[in-house]
């Protein structure tokens, strides 16, 4: 290669590199997982690096997939070379836009990271579904199936389409190729300039519209033509197959890298033969190597030019010796006689002489890890006297029997790979230090390096699995580890939670963060952990990486102090070297955040070599017995569906463990058996300090903290250790007070203590073992019945003595979401549907197999649904729409009943029904009063028992329902702001609630058009320019809306009396919350969120109010403004913050007056909100 270049990066950097090269115009909107590519041309542009044509990209961040889909299609029409990039349902609804770009032969590309159609659940990771379902669209495709190959067959896509004039989607596999790192060699931008057709760019631009020379395109055409106009495009399809070949070929001639459409690697006389596309190619490859040299002929075709399919190029490199062949497909089409590849290779060998057999299976939906062994099943089918078709592998389904049967645990590594593996805790920096790891070897050293990062559904806080290898050769290995050299635990709860040592080699090293010392290790220890360690004859370290952290000023980020301790541990460079270039890392990665980051990050490097303790394993360890636990029965879901799940064993779980559960349907409630027990702290409580507010329990993010009342007889029989002092409040007098944690479900961000207004504090931060105790009170108090009809729970202390029927979420640690809509259950919970928009509060509400949303003594409780991103609001008004008709139904039917002779006491009740029929707060005490009446029933009248009959069979239906559309700024601002707007504007009884953390927090922190000025996010690198959009005063312009901007840490009671107004409202509301986020990176930490909150509100950054129609029916006006006039510390409060304290250090000559316009931004909004409430 003329300019050889080495690097170490993922997939999505390889694709954004190349993309950058050609394009003009970026259209772009986040999705997991393709946002990175997005991010990186974002970022570049911000930072002025040039594309081909000696430019920066212009991007434009759109409001929806639509959107930038409609974007690239204008782009393209007007002359500029456009790509976009996205996955999933974002894919999807390009697809009407595809359609013309291709049909207007249009040379843009999409650079797909391939991901799972949400169908019975949504799933972020990975497989074909979404390509799959363009495949019609008229767009070629191409697939790559390394980060090598993203890296060529991306820029193939390019320089094809431009040639060509057919628009490309160029797909590689989400997460699984998209997110894994390796050492690839980087296409320099000068040698991909020489390749360019640059008449057809100059033909393109010459055929674009313009007054200048103008036509008219997009036309509407009749019968009469339009199908030989639609057919005239063949020639232009029939070119793109030799284009792509020319420019395999030109890459092979620069890099020594062949390619083609379809390649063949295996044995010359291969009989059996694997057909398949994306990363499984090179767990097939790694494999089949192996059966290769035990004298198996066997082989495999690469699939890279999926659309044109080329029978003709598939033929020339299937060897003549085949006799079966097994084709793979990573999707499933329901109804079909197989899956799109597999029709497509049988079609291609119809009518040809002895054509092979063909059978066809899927894999890897979801990103299923698709292993060695699973391969061997595949070939050892084609070796069957019968093979089976339409077979499916890497599960066990025993309910239809289309599995094949594996074998676990194989690995195919090249000789001499060292594996590590990492289990960290979400946001303790695990995984970005493993990144800088993997790039460390991968750039400074001549070794080969991956790394690939698995993760559970929560946010930061859950399990995430670093998987990093490195060696002499090139690494093929698309598997997780599973015969690690090197294991780190980074967290000690995790040793009674997954088997960790499972996949550690007899001899291997493992590293555990802990609390305990050397001398205390043995009293912690799970049995089977010493078992392990002494069996496998492992070396054993142990570092106390927290106490570490916090003495340096790091907090609970132990990251760079483990990967100290890993580079000293594993050896795979000199020391010396490693410390040097962490130092060098740490300086690039955190100069933005000030060099006291910096340093604190250095000194955790050097920290993290010296504080290491060898632990001996005595040789008794080895015989080592569980204790005897009392059994506990639990319900058949959480034994045998959450408990294998949680433990990392639910690829395991066999199809008829979903049986009665196909629609995807799960049971409420199950995060309370979860018992995760990751804080590094806990609040204690100082009884003789509380004045018993409540404000902890009411700010606490996980309902992981409660006040509890009792009589003097649950008094009596508390455990000794469950203090309590004297209720206060006349309402309460006699009763016995406590508030109590749950040690096992805290995350321990601290804002319950930090909230708490005692003189002296009454909740305290205390280590996690000191504290662990309370988790047998907690067992207590929850079993103590609950004495909420004491209290007005429309109050903030009296709200805390309610049920909260949202617990212990996969939220972060201090997230400022879960709080509002935790107070909106204890509130109105057994009677609300809920409609929740894809995105963080989707995923922290109901990520298989924890459920926060739970039910009380009479199994009532929020129910509630998911559908997609973009639709939110219309699936809740559906929701609305469905219980507004059964009830008028019932209305109808009780009308007819008081036409009859029915007994006076049952009139009555059905009058009080239909007098109260829209009033929440009595719904529920009429409701009944019917079914009693009916139940009591003593008539021989036909039509009143048929009535009533139908009354009781709608029972479900009686109560009013609250029915709440919930979702963050991305929904309600930008994708499903459409939609949000209909359903506002039809002035029904729907209520919106919005957590506004001004960013796409579930993707990663992007721009919203919630996103104010000045701030740094994704898609906005070098600070947002645009101010921040006024959802609220844009629902107030209708006059029927109600409509207000709340923030829990500022004022409490105004957070209060708006929902209680809203719910109570009979029409449309629309709540506004601020919601800290990780992603605006508090100076304080999210331990301070609620103190962050208040800190917006008194400067004037965010303002509190209320729009209530009902005053201005009443002639008053119906704008309240809750806010006091800033406090002046607008800047101080800002620069708190690193989204945007960096721009300061990053872009220092746009700052200044960026913050300057921020600040008059907000101020004009809040003097504008001033005239409102002073208008008469």
């Amino acid at each position: 290669m003329a300019n050889r270049r080495m690097k170490t990066m993922d997939g999505n950097t390889a694709a954004a590199h190349v993309a950058y090269a050609f394009t003009d115009v970026a259209a772009i909107y986040p999705i997991t997982p393709s946002s990175p590519m997005a991010e990186s041309v974002d970022e570049w542009a911000a930072y002025g690096k040039k594309n081909i044509f000696g430019q920066t990209v212009k991007i434009a961040e759109m409001q929806s997939e639509a959107g930038a889909a409609g974007t690239v299609h204008g782009a393209l029409s007007a002359g500029a070379l456009t790509t976009t990039f996205t996955s999933s349902q974002g894919l999807l609804l390009m697809i009407p836009n595809m359609y013309k770009i291709a049909g207007e032969l249009l040379p843009g590309v999409l650079h797909v990271a391939a991901r799972t159609v949400s169908t019975h659940a949504l799933c972020i990771f990975g497989d074909h579904s979404d390509v799959m379902a363009c495949r019609q669209t008229g767009f070629a495709m191409l697939a790559s199936s390394s980060v090598q190959e993203v890296m060529d067959l991306g820029g193939i896509a390019h320089l094809a389409s431009i040639k060509s004039r057919v628009p490309f989607v160029h797909f590689f596999d989400g997460f699984r190729t998209s997110h894994e790192i390796q050492k690839i060699e980087v296409l320099d931008y000068d040698d991909l300039r020489k390749m360019v057709d640059w008449d057809a760019v100059a033909e393109f631009r010459a055929r674009a519209l313009n007054p200048a020379h103008p036509v008219i395109r997009g036309t509407a055409q009749n019968p009469d033509i339009f199908f030989q106009a639609r057919e005239s495009s063949n020639k232009f399809y029939d070119a793109v197959p030799e284009i792509v070949v020319e420019y395999m070929n030109k890459i092979g001639e620069l890099t020594g890298r062949k390619y083609k459409p379809f390649d063949y690697v295996g044995a010359p006389d291969a009989e059996n033969v694997i057909v398949a596309m994306g990363s499984v190619c090179e767990t097939i490859e790694e494999t089949m190597n192996k059966l290769i040299s035990e004298g198996h002929r066997v082989g495999l075709i690469k699939v890279r030019l999926y659309r044109p399919f080329v029978k003709e190029y598939f033929l020339d490199v299937l060897p003549r010796t085949v006799e079966r062949i097994a084709v793979l497909d990573r999707t499933k089409e329901p109804g079909a006689l197989g899956e799109p590849l597999y029709q497509d290779v049988r079609t291609a060998l119809y009518g040809e002489k002895n054509a092979p057999e063909v059978y066809g299976g899927r894999y890897g939906l979801g990103s299923k890890d698709t292993t060695p062994g699973m391969i061997h099943s595949i070939f050892d089918n084609l070796y069957h006297k019968r093979p089976k078709n339409n077979f499916t592998v890497g599960i066990e389904d025993d309910v239809t029997g289309h599995s094949l049967p594996f074998t676990e645990g194989i690995a195919r590594e090249p000789e001499g790979t060292i594996k590590c593996k990492f289990w960290g805790l979400g946001s303790d920096g695990t995984v970005g230090a493993n990144k800088t790891a993997i790039k460390i070897i991968g750039d400074k050293t001549d070794l080969y390096a991956q790394g690939y990062f698995s993760y559970d559904s929560k946010k930061s806080g859950g399990v995430t699995i670093s998987h990093l290898r490195f060696g002499e050769h090139p690494i093929q290995s698309t598997y997780l580890i599973n015969h690690a050299d090197f294991v780190a635990c980074h967290n000690q709860a995790y040793l009674r939670q997954y088997d960790m040592l499972k996949d550690l080699k007899k001899g291997g090293t493992f590293l555990l963060n802990c609390l305990w010392t050397p001398e205390e290790i043995e009293n912690h220890l799970p049995a089977k952990v010493k078992r392990d360690l002494a069996r496998k004859d492992i070396n054993f370290y142990i570092i106390d990486g927290w106490k570490i952290a916090s003495e340096i000023g790091l907090g609970g980020r132990i990251n760079m102090i483990m990967q100290a301790a890993f580079f000293k541990l594993s050896e795979v460079m000199p020391l010396d070297d490693a410390i040097k270039y962490l130092k060098e890392g740490i300086e690039k990665t955190y100069k933005k955040k000030g060099q006291k980051i910096v340093d604190m990050n250095c000194a955790a490097v050097d920290k993290g070599i010296t504080a290491i303790h060898k632990v001996e394993i005595p040789e008794e360890w080895a015989d080592v017995q569980n204790p005897k636990e009392k059994y506990e029965e639990l319900p058949e879901f959480i034994e045998e569906i959450l408990i294998p799940m949680n433990h990392q064993e639910g690829d395991d779980l066999p199809v008829s463990a979903f049986s009665g559960r196909e629609d995807g349907t799960f049971p409420s409630g199950t995060s309370a058996y979860e018992k995760r027990g990751v804080a590094i702290m806990l609040p204690e409580w100082k009884e003789e300090n509380c004045i018993q507010c409540n404000q902890c329990s009411f700010v606490c993010p996980h309902a992981a903290i409660r006040p509890v009342l009792l009589t003097d007889e649950e008094k009596a029989k508390a455990p000794q250790s469950f203090r309590t002092i004297p209720a206060i409040g006349k309402e309460l007098k006699g009763h016995h007070y406590r508030m109590q944690v749950s040690a096992l479900d805290c995350l321990g961000c601290g804002n319950c203590a930090d909230i708490c207004p005692a003189k002296e504090k009454a909740l305290v931060m205390k280590p996690y073992a000191e504290e662990l105790q309370e988790a047998d009170d907690w067992k207590y108090a929850m079993s103590i019945p609950r004495k909420d009809k004491l209290v007005d729970t429309h109050t903030v202390k009296g709200s805390q003595f309610a049920k909260p029927y949202i617990e212990f979420s996969g939220a972060c640690a201090g997230c400022g979401e879960t709080p509002y809509i935790k107070l909106i259950t204890q509130l109105f919970g057994d009677r609300m549907m809920i409609a929740n928009a894809t995105g963080c509060s989707s995923i922290w509400g109901a990520s298989a197999p924890s459920m926060p949303y739970c039910t009380d003594e009479n199994g009532r409780g929020p129910a509630w649904s998911n559908s997609l991103f973009e639709d939110n609001a219309e699936f809740g008004y559906g929701l609305f729409l469905a219980q507004k008709q059964m009830r008028e139904k019932i209305e109808h039917d009780m009308r007819a009943l008081l036409q009859l002779d029915v007994d006076e006491s049952l009139r009555e009740a059905v009058v009080e029904w239909l007098d109260n029929m829209n009033d929440g707060s009595v719904s529920r005490e009429k409701s009944e009063a019917v079914l009693r009446e009916i139940e009591d029933l003593n008539t021989n009248d036909d039509i009143i028992i048929r009535l009533c009959q139908r009354i009781a069979e709608k029972k479900d239906y009686l109560v009013k329902k609250s029915v709440w559309a919930l979702g963050g700024d991305g929904w309600a601002y930008d994708i499903g702001y459409g939609g949000l707007d209909h359903v506002l504007a039809s002035g029904e009884n729907i209520n919106v609630l919005v957590f506004d953390t001004e960013v796409y927090s579930n993707t990663g922190g992007q721009a919203s058009k919630s996103t104010p000025t000045a701030a740094i996010a994704k898609f906005a690198a070098s600070g947002k320019r645009i101010r921040k959009k006024d959802l609220g005063k844009q629902a107030m312009s209708y006059g029927y809306v109600y409509v207000a901007q709340v923030g829990m840490g500022a004022d409490k009671n105004q957070l209060m009396k708006a929902i209680t107004e809203a719910e109570s409202y009979d029409g449309p509301s629309l709540i506004i919350c601020y919601a800290p986020c990780i992603n605006h990176g508090l100076s304080k930490g999210m331990g301070k969120s609620q103190e962050n909150i208040k800190d917006a509100v008194d400067c004037g950054y965010w303002q509190l109010y209320r729009y209530n129609p009902m005053l201005k029916e009443k002639g008053e006006n119906p704008f309240i403004l809750d806010s006091k006039e800033p406090n002046g510390k607008f800047k101080e409060f800002i620069m708190g913050q690193t989204r945007y304290s960096s721009l300061a250090k990053e872009f220092p000559q746009v700052a200044d007056k960026l913050f300057e316009l921020t600040e008059k931004q907000a101020m004009e909004r809040y003097e504008d909100y001033k005239k409102l409430s002073e208008m008469k």
